[in-house]
């Protein structure tokens, strides 16, 4: 993939150049939203989101490393999820069973590879990791969830955060 070649063609609106972009892209994206937000369904709004906003304003695109350029994107769409969600917030709604008590893991949550214990554990060490990122300061937050569970180098951080490189590792280091 030529991913330069890819972007050209977008910006002279090749709706299947950006396709392709979006398809390489769409993993990492959805990712970092999740990691941001905590929720599936935000996060899938967040990324499309996200890849709407990044074809609409393709033309702002400067150049440098495009991953990091929708990664801010993202970051920034989750930021606000996040700030809309502290104005208005909400309580989840748990099924019940037919003694209308709550039901602890309704059988459509269960996953039939794994047992019960592997999932609890999972599902334990998932929460405890995802209720670790809440605390976090927003940036913080970005930040270790840049580094640690996308994998980018500590400059491609710097760039999508668009904070001096180290501000980026005192942060880490901060958050870890």
């Amino acid at each position: 993939m030529d991913e330069a070649a890819l972007i050209q063609a977008a910006c002279q609106g090749d709706l299947d150049a950006y396709n392709r972009l979006v398809l390489v892209y769409q993993d990492i994206v959805y990712s970092q939203a999740y990691r941001m937000i905590g929720e599936a369904e935000a996060a899938e709004d967040a990324a499309q989101d996200a890849f709407i906003s990044a074809f609409r304003h393709l033309s702002g695109y400067r150049g440098g490393s495009f991953k990091a350029w929708l990664l801010r994107i993202v970051t920034n769409a989750c930021y606000d999820e996040l700030r809309r969600r502290k104005r208005r917030p909400t309580t989840p709604l748990e099924p019940l069973d037919d003694d209308e008590e709550e039901v602890e893991s309704p059988r459509w949550i269960a996953d039939p590879g794994e047992s019960p214990e592997q999932a609890a554990e999972r599902a334990e060490l998932a929460q405890a990791l995802q209720h670790c990122l809440d605390d976090l300061p927003d940036d913080f937050r970005a930040v270790v969830v840049l580094v640690d569970v996308q994998g980018m180098d500590y400059e491609e951080v710097s760039h999508t955060m668009g904070k001096p490189l180290g501000t980026v590792k005192s942060s880490l280091a901060r958050a870890r």
